[in-house]
């Protein structure tokens, strides 16, 4: 039996994920919010002039951050898919996802403010 999911070649694929992320982008509230918290981020440092790690570090948190927010937005699709009805399961499966993002967001906050706050307070100070 042929699977009629599976993507015929590389470029269909890049297409299917490129949809999956315009999806997340246009119909996400925290995705937009995230966006632009990121832009912020690339204008401090921009202003700051992180080093070439730093932006290294500053780039994957990130994408990290919108990563764990689209995996978010799969479970809790594929979640609603499969029930309707309140589900106490359902419930803790969507809990999950969310703090798995949330990590990820604490985490990003922590290095923002390893990488930016010496930098700002040389500057205050």
């Amino acid at each position: 039996m042929e699977n009629n999911w599976k993507n015929k070649n590389f470029f269909i694929a890049l297409k299917n994920a490129l949809n999956g992320i315009k999806y997340v982008f246009v119909n996400e509230k925290n995705l937009k919010i995230q966006l632009l918290i990121g832009i912020i981020v690339v204008l401090f440092g921009l202003l700051l002039k992180i080093s070439l790690i730093e932006w290294g570090i500053v780039v994957t948190i990130i994408f990290m951050v919108f990563f764990s927010e689209i995996v978010n937005t799969a479970i809790e699709n594929v979640v609603d898919m499969i029930t309707i009805e309140y589900s106490e399961k359902a419930k803790i499966a969507k809990d999950i996802s969310a703090g798995g993002v949330t990590l990820v967001a604490i985490t990003s906050v922590i290095i923002g403010l390893i990488i930016f706050l010496p930098k700002i307070l040389k500057i205050v100070l």
